[in-house]
C-alpha cells in the first residue's frame, strides 16, 4: 500500500513538473502580431544611412539592414510579414530578498498588430512611423529612428506614446543561431533558447541545483535562478556575427526561446540601442567596448604574484606571511577585509559595516603596513555603500550610519525614513549617491579612512541591491536607476583615487555591473560561489561566467578561490574541501589575478595554510601564475586597448568551429597563445580537452598534439599540481612561459610530469 501511494504521489508530483514548464514555456512566448502596410510602401524602397542600407521589400513586409562592407550580409531583420514594433501596458510585481530580485510583469493591455504608414528621411536618419492596434481597442503612434552613429553603429530608437509603459523590439534570427554576452552570466554560455533578464541582482544559493535552491528559498527567499547574476548587461554577440546593445538602464527581457525571432520587453516607452557591425568577435568586442567604454590597465604590483585574503588581526597576518616567505611564494599583497572588525552573524562571520579601522583587531598596524610595504607587499581591505548602525560595538569612535541619517544621506521610503535592508541578521542602510552631498561624504569617508592609513586597494563590494520601490535624492525612480547604481559606485571609487593622486596605483575589485561598470572599475571578482564542484553555484559556475563577462567588457574578472558560501545545515551542509580549494587555485592560477577568499565560515573550510600540503601547493600555484606574469602584463595592456578580455571562450578567435559553442566551462584561451583546461571534478586526474585546429604542445610534457586542419579531441593526465596547459607550437609566449616554469624549479629537466 505504502508503494503504491508512493508511486502516486511520484506520479502526481510529474504531471505537475510538466504542466508547471508547459504554462512556463506558453507564458514565456514572443507577442508578435500582424504588420499591415501602406498601399504607398507595398513596393520596396532603399536608404543609405552613413555606412548602412536600409531595405525595405514591400511584398514580402521585410524590413534589413546591411553595411557597406559586407552587403550580403543580413545585420538585422523584422520576421518578414509579421510585427516588429510592439507595446502595452504593464503593472511590475517585484519580490526582494537580500538584494536578490525577481520579477515578475503582468499585462494589462497588449499592443502586438502594427502597421507601418510611412518612411520618412531627416538627413542621414531614417524615421519609421505608424501605429500599433491595441487588445483594448485602442491605437497608440510609434516611431522607429535609424541614426548612423560612427562607421560600425547604427543607432535606433523606438518611441511609443502614452499610456503605453512596455516597448517591444521582434526581429528575426536564425534556427542554428547562437547568443553569447548579456554580462556575467554564470549557468549557460549559449542562451538560445532562454529568456535573459536584464537585471543587476545578488545571484542567490544554489541558483537551480536542487535541494539546496529550494530550502534557500524556502528558508530566506534566496534560492536564485540560473539567469540572476550580479553582472547583467543588455548586449549580445551571436554565431552569425550579429551584434546589439540597449542604452536603457529600465529592466528588459531578450527572449530567445522562438526558433526563428528574439524579442526585447523594455519596461519603458522608449527603447534606445546600437546595431553593431562587424565580422569576427574580437572586431565586435572591440566596436562594443569603443561605444561604452574600456577598463584601464592595471598596475604592475596586483599581476606578480597572490593576493592573500585572510582575518584575524596583526599577528595571525605576520604568522602566515612568514610561512608564506619560507615557501618563497610570490605575494602582490594581503586582503584584510575585516579591519573593521568582524561579527558573527546567521551566515557565519561578517564584517561591522563601519568603515574606520579596528585597532584593538588590528593593533600596531602602521607596522604592519609599513613592514609589507617595505618587502613590496601592498595591502587591500574592504568597502561598500552599505552601512550598518554600530552603537552595540564598543570601540567604535564614529558612527558612520548615525552620521549619514542625521544628514540624509541614506536611500528612503516613500514617507522619507530610511531604507533599512534586511541582510542577514542584521539590516543596513544604503547610500544615495544622486545625493552630490552623501557622494562626496562617501568619497571622504574612502580617501581618510582606507587610503589615508595605507591601502593600496580594496573590495568595493555590493551596488545591486537597490529597492525597486526607493526615493532618490535626484527624483530619478528607483526602478530607472536600479542597475545603474553600481556603474555610480564604481565611478565614485574610481573618482576617489584619481582625486588622491592614485589613479594608476590603486586596485579596487567589485562584483556588481551594468553596462558602463568597466569604463570606471579597475578589476572585478565574480561574487560568492558555493564551495562545491557544481555547474550552477560552484567552481564550474565560475568559468562560465568568467568566460561569458568578457564579451561585454569585462576585461579583468576573477573569482575567490575555494568559493565563498559555505554552509552548515542539519538538512544540507557544504563545505569546502582540501581537494576543491586546491583544484580552484590550479584554476585561478590562470585569470588576471591570483586570490583567496576564507569564505563566510573560515573555520568549517579548508584553508590555503590548514596543513603543509595545501600551504605547499598554493604557492606552486602562485608560482605558475608569476610564470606568465609578461603575457598578463601584455594581455592587461591589450584589454585597455581593444577592449578584449585576458580570459577568453573558444569561441572569440575559433567562431567558425561549431565545436567551440557547446564549451560553458571545460577550457579557456588565455589570450590566444595558451589554452587551459582546468579538473573541475572531485577525484579526477585526468581532463578531456578540445584543441582546436592547429598544433597544440602540452606544457608540462612537450607532447605535441592537435592538427593544423581540424580540431582534436584528447584526454591528458592532470594530477594535482599540473593542470592541462597547453599553447600553440612555435609561440614565443609558450616557449618564455616554459623557461620560466624551469628558472622556477616547477618542471624538471625532462619537463616530465611525476
Amino acid at each position: 500500500m505504502k508503494r503504491r501511494w508512493g508511486l502516486r504521489f511520484l506520479v502526481l508530483v510529474l504531471v505537475l513538473s510538466a504542466g508547471w514548464y508547459a504554462w512556463n514555456t506558453w507564458r514565456m512566448r514572443p507577442i508578435v502580431g500582424a504588420l499591415e502596410i501602406a498601399p504607398e510602401w507595398q513596393t520596396g524602397a532603399a536608404f543609405t544611412l552613413g555606412e548602412f542600407d536600409v531595405l525595405w521589400n514591400g511584398k514580402r513586409g521585410l524590413l534589413s539592414i546591411h553595411h557597406h562592407s559586407r552587403p550580403e550580409k543580413t545585420l538585422w531583420a523584422n520576421v518578414p510579414g509579421r510585427a516588429f514594433v510592439g507595446g502595452g501596458v504593464g503593472v511590475e510585481e517585484v519580490r526582494e530578498s537580500r538584494g536578490l530580485f525577481r520579477i515578475e510583469d503582468h499585462l494589462r493591455t497588449t499592443c502586438a498588430d502594427q502597421t507601418l504608414d510611412d518612411f520618412a528621411t531627416e538627413g542621414e536618419r531614417l524615421i519609421i512611423s505608424g501605429q500599433l492596434r491595441c487588445s483594448d481597442g485602442s491605437r497608440v503612434p510609434y516611431r522607429f529612428t535609424l541614426t548612423p552613429d560612427v562607421t560600425n553603429h547604427l543607432a535606433f530608437r523606438l518611441e511609443v506614446q502614452e499610456p503605453l509603459n512596455r516597448t517591444f523590439l521582434t526581429y528575426a534570427n536564425d534556427k542554428d543561431e547562437h547568443f553569447f554576452g548579456f554580462g556575467e552570466q554564470f549557468t549557460f554560455f549559449d542562451l538560445k533558447g532562454h529568456r535573459v533578464p536584464i537585471l543587476v541582482s545578488e545571484q542567490g544559493i544554489g541558483r537551480g541545483k536542487q535541494p539546496l535552491t529550494f530550502l534557500a528559498d524556502l528558508t530566506a527567499g534566496a534560492g536564485g535562478t540560473p539567469y540572476h547574476t550580479y553582472i547583467a548587461v543588455p548586449h549580445y554577440i551571436t554565431s552569425k556575427m550579429r551584434s546589439l546593445m540597449l542604452d536603457n538602464s529600465e529592466y528588459a527581457e531578450f527572449n530567445l526561446r522562438a526558433a526563428n525571432m528574439v524579442q526585447i520587453r523594455l519596461f519603458a516607452p522608449v527603447m534606445v540601442g546600437t546595431i553593431i557591425n562587424g565580422d569576427t568577435p574580437t572586431d565586435l568586442i572591440q566596436a562594443y567596448t569603443a561605444r561604452v567604454g574600456r577598463m584601464r590597465p592595471l598596475p604592475d604590483w596586483i599581476l606578480q604574484g597572490a593576493v592573500v585574503g585572510m582575518q584575524g588581526g596583526t599577528a595571525r597576518v605576520r604568522d602566515v606571511w612568514q610561512q608564506l616567505q619560507a615557501h618563497e611564494t610570490p605575494i602582490a599583497a594581503f586582503w584584510l577585509q575585516d579591519w573593521v572588525g568582524q561579527r558573527t552573524t546567521s551566515f557565519g562571520k561578517q564584517l561591522w559595516w563601519n568603515w574606520e579601522l579596528d585597532t584593538d583587531r588590528y593593533p600596531e598596524w602602521e607596522a604592519l603596513v609599513n613592514d609589507l610595504h617595505a618587502q613590496g607587499v601592498r595591502v587591500m581591505l574592504y568597502v561598500s555603500p552599505f552601512l550598518a548602525d554600530v552603537s552595540e560595538k564598543p570601540n567604535h569612535r564614529r558612527n558612520l550610519f548615525a552620521e549619514a541619517l542625521e544628514n540624509g544621506y541614506l536611500v528612503t521610503k516613500a514617507d522619507g525614513s530610511p531604507y533599512l535592508i534586511q541582510n542577514t541578521s542584521f539590516a543596513a542602510g544604503l547610500v544615495d549617491l544622486t545625493n552630490p552631498d552623501a557622494y562626496a561624504w562617501l568619497q571622504t569617508i574612502i580617501s581618510e579612512n582606507l587610503l589615508g592609513i595605507g591601502a593600496d586597494g580594496w573590495m568595493a563590494d555590493f551596488g545591486e541591491a537597490l529597492p525597486w520601490d526607493a526615493h532618490l535624492a535626484a527624483g530619478i525612480p528607483a526602478s530607472t536607476l536600479h542597475n545603474r547604481y553600481p556603474e555610480l559606485w564604481a565611478r565614485l571609487n574610481r573618482e576617489t583615487i584619481e582625486d588622491a593622486g592614485r589613479g594608476d596605483d590603486v586596485v579596487f575589485f567589485m562584483r556588481a555591473g551594468f553596462t558602463r561598470s568597466p569604463l570606471y572599475a579597475t578589476l572585478f571578482w565574480e561574487g560568492d560561489q558555493l564551495v562545491s564542484w557544481d555547474e550552477y553555484d560552484g567552481i564550474k559556475s565560475a568559468v562560465t561566467g568568467l568566460l561569458s563577462s568578457g564579451l561585454s567588457g569585462f576585461a579583468f574578472n576573477h573569482s575567490d578561490i575555494g568559493g565563498y558560501t559555505t554552509i552548515t545545515n542539519p538538512l544540507l551542509s557544504y563545505h569546502r574541501s582540501k581537494e576543491l580549494l586546491m583544484r580552484w587555485m590550479e584554476l585561478n592560477a590562470f585569470t588576471t589575478v591570483y586570490r583567496t577568499h576564507e569564505g563566510n565560515i573560515p573555520d568549517a573550510n579548508a584553508q590555503f595554510y590548514s596543513d603543509d600540503e595545501t600551504l605547499a601547493h598554493f604557492s606552486r600555484m602562485a608560482k605558475v601564475y608569476a610564470a606568465w606574469a609578461f603575457y598578463r602584463r601584455q594581455l592587461v595592456d591589450e584589454a585597455a586597448q581593444t577592449g578584449l578580455p585576458v580570459v577568453r571562450h573558444l569561441f572569440l578567435h575559433y567562431p567558425d568551429d561549431p565545436n567551440v559553442w557547446r564549451i560553458r566551462y571545460e577550457e579557456f584561451l588565455v589570450g590566444t597563445e595558451l589554452l587551459v583546461a582546468p579538473v573541475l571534478d572531485p577525484q579526477k586526474e585526468t581532463v578531456d580537452v578540445y584543441l582546436p585546429a592547429g598544433r597544440w604542445v602540452h606544457v608540462w610534457t612537450g607532447e605535441v598534439y592537435g592538427s593544423p586542419e581540424t580540431g582534436t579531441h584528447v584526454r591528458v593526465s592532470a594530477p594535482l599540481g599540473y593542470p592541462a596547459v597547453f599553447y600553440r607550437e612555435g609561440s614565443d609566449v609558450g616557449a618564455q612561459f616554459v623557461a620560466n616554469l624551469r628558472a622556477a624549479h616547477l618542471l624538471d629537466e625532462k619537463g616530465a610530469q611525476p
